[in-house]
């Protein structure tokens, strides 16, 4: 999408992410499962969240779990100032930077990229580059965890054009375009109101299949774990449209 560039996002959703996505991931399970699979009989943890956002997920965890120092990476300001609203204690350690070239030094007992935020990296070569800093930040035995959806297989191609929210005095239009054979998707949501007028809020996307992020990890020296079909670690199986995938370094490295 011309234009369109790493921050983007983060200024066109700050404002809605919240309301939009509160019910996208569930919280407590989040919790929880981060919170064992960092911890695992040790006395302390540190965990990095890739895409922290607004703090949906961070704080809660920083909150419920004091032997953890949470640590949290984001490209847009908007979403830390959001974050820093959310944390008035400053539990959660953050850095304005990507999850390629900006990520903080290690090491790390968990690393974590929820909701299919893996996917704003959609420069070629930067999802297998991220494998390989995270893996470098990873302490022996350390683990990596990706929350994604599964692709249709085969990839489909087109254009869509939908209403997510229809009120009396606003609706929001999804305005989306599909190229399968090249992994992507992007769009806008065209949110018109009686009052504001027109806003737009564009994503770009590059997905990946669970085999293709399994690549990236095993050339990266991690091997998966654990494959589950939610954060709450319901079984997986090839009926699932997304999984959470869990990769681990090896304690000897």
């Amino acid at each position: 999408m011309e234009g369109y560039d790493a921050t983007t996002y983060g200024r066109a959703f700050a404002d809605v992410y919240d309301e939009w996505y509160a019910d996208v991931t569930d919280i407590d399970a989040t919790v929880a499962t981060i919170a064992d699979l960092a911890l695992d009989g040790r006395e302390r943890a540190r965990v990095l969240e890739l895409g922290v956002g607004s703090g949906r997920l961070a704080v809660p965890l920083a909150v419920a779990h004091q032997r953890l120092t949470v640590v949290g990476v984001d490209t847009s300001q908007p979403m830390l100032d959001l974050l820093a609203d959310r944390d008035r204690d400053g539990r959660v350690e953050t850095f304005l930077a990507d999850m390629v070239t900006g990520l903080p030094d290690g090491p790390f007992d968990l690393v974590f990229v929820a909701y299919n935020t893996l996917f704003n990296l959609t420069a070629d070569g930067e999802q297998e580059r991220c494998f390989v800093e995270v893996g470098r930040r990873l302490a022996p035995g350390g683990r990596f965890l990706v929350e994604a959806f599964v692709p249709d297989d085969p990839a489909p191609d087109g254009d869509d054009i939908s209403i997510r929210t229809m009120t009396a005095d606003r609706i929001v239009l999804s305005i989306s375009r599909r190229r399968g054979t090249e992994h992507r998707a992007e769009g806008q949501f065209v949110e018109l109101t009686e009052r504001g007028g027109v806003r737009l809020r564009p994503w770009s996307i590059r997905y990946a299949g669970p085999a293709r992020l399994d690549e990236y990890a095993t050339a990266a020296g991690l091997r998966l774990e654990h494959r589950w079909a939610d954060i709450a670690r319901t079984p997986f199986d090839d009926d699932r449209d997304r999984h959470v995938s869990v990769y681990r370094r090896d304690r000897h490295d």
